[in-house]
């Protein structure tokens, strides 16, 4: 019996993504940010999405094994490989779309075990458009672009479950994992393009002798996407966190809700750490619901960008049902 799964991130770069001087090439259309990409995929439709230059680059992991009629595995193997993007720069009417340049594909020889092959892939590449970067030696200028890389897990059992990770990723741009069955099942929780455009080259890279450890956070939910976008229609006010900063403390007053556009804020009741949440999730609305001083603190893990709305610019309903999924505070047990 032969036994198949997948596992493929798609990278792009969101348009919250970049500040300061470096969105000057973005907003001057020497560069572009992408739409976020679909909630699920189909191998045709990562295609279009290519064509239609709306990643960056893809990585695509598809293996299999074989087993016998004891339940032994016999044979395994894989496929896929990087999917490379494009960029167009407009200046005025004009416009010219450069391919970007994929290196090789690192496939890691399968790791076995009893009852599971572990198949990890790394693939990537740069943007084809000449990018000057300051160096220490002669000419001191060097004309590439950093690397970007994902490298992806995929184990599959005996049993025919599958487990699906990513591993390793370049500090920039956004990468989406998507399981098995097309839909979207991790995101990277940081997006940090001054700490990539600064190390991405050479040695620090998969193609050199070391990886990036990937961040990587859960899939917001429905209800989340629909009030994220309401609250960016609402003129919201933009706050960034350091590291161990907090954004809200326990039993302080407080009526505004919170989308984090990057980084991880982790949730904490009496000193214990609840959760962490990433990119797109939304958080603080149960001061306002129950009319009380802030149930838990929120507290930065990593460098954080996040939008803040009073909650009553939000539908009272929605914040209700987001209410009934946030509340880890009232559980016995730490999450």
């Amino acid at each position: 019996m032969r036994h198949q799964s997948s596992i493929t991130s798609l990278s792009w770069i969101p348009s919250q993504a970049i500040e300061g001087s470096q969105r000057l090439a973005f907003d001057a259309g020497l560069a572009h940010y992408d739409e976020p990409p679909p909630d699920s995929i189909t191998e045709a439709s990562v295609e279009e999405l290519r064509l239609a230059d709306r990643f960056r680059f893809a990585n695509v992991l598809r293996a299999f094994v074989e087993v016998d009629s004891r339940g032994k595995i016999v044979d395994y193997g894989s496929e896929g490989g990087r999917l490379m993007g494009s960029t167009t720069i407009k200046l005025g009417p004009m416009a010219r779309t450069f391919e970007a340049v994929g290196l090789p594909d690192i496939k890691k020889e399968p790791e076995v075990g009893e009852g599971w092959v572990r198949f990890i892939q790394t693939a990537g590449g740069r943007t084809g458009v000449p990018a000057p970067r300051r160096v220490r030696r002669a000419p001191f200028i060097q004309w590439q672009a950093p690397l970007v890389w994902t490298t992806l897990s995929l184990t599959i059992h005996a049993d025919g479950h599958a487990d699906g990770a990513i591993v390793g990723a370049s500090r920039f741009p956004r990468h989406w994992i998507y399981g098995a069955d097309g839909g979207l099942m991790l995101k990277s929780g940081l997006a940090d393009f001054k700490e990539w455009w600064r190390v991405s080259f050479g040695l620090h890279t998969p193609w050199g002798d070391r990886d990036s450890e990937a961040l990587v956070t859960t899939v917001e939910t429905a209800l989340e996407r629909q009030l994220s976008a309401q609250l960016m229609s609402g003129k919201p006010e933009f706050r960034r966190l350091k590291p161990g900063t907090a954004l809200v403390t326990q039993g302080d007053p407080g009526s505004d809700v919170f989308l984090i556009l990057d980084g991880v804020l982790r949730v904490e009741k009496d000193g214990e750490r609840l959760a962490e949440y990433g990119p797109g999730a939304m958080l603080g609305e149960r001061a306002h619901l129950e009319s009380s001083g802030r149930t838990s603190s929120l507290i930065a893990v990593t460098p954080c960008r996040v939008a803040a709305v009073h909650a009553e610019q939000l539908e009272r309903s929605a914040l209700e049902k987001l209410a009934s999924g946030h509340r880890r505070e009232d559980a016995v047990e730490q999450v």
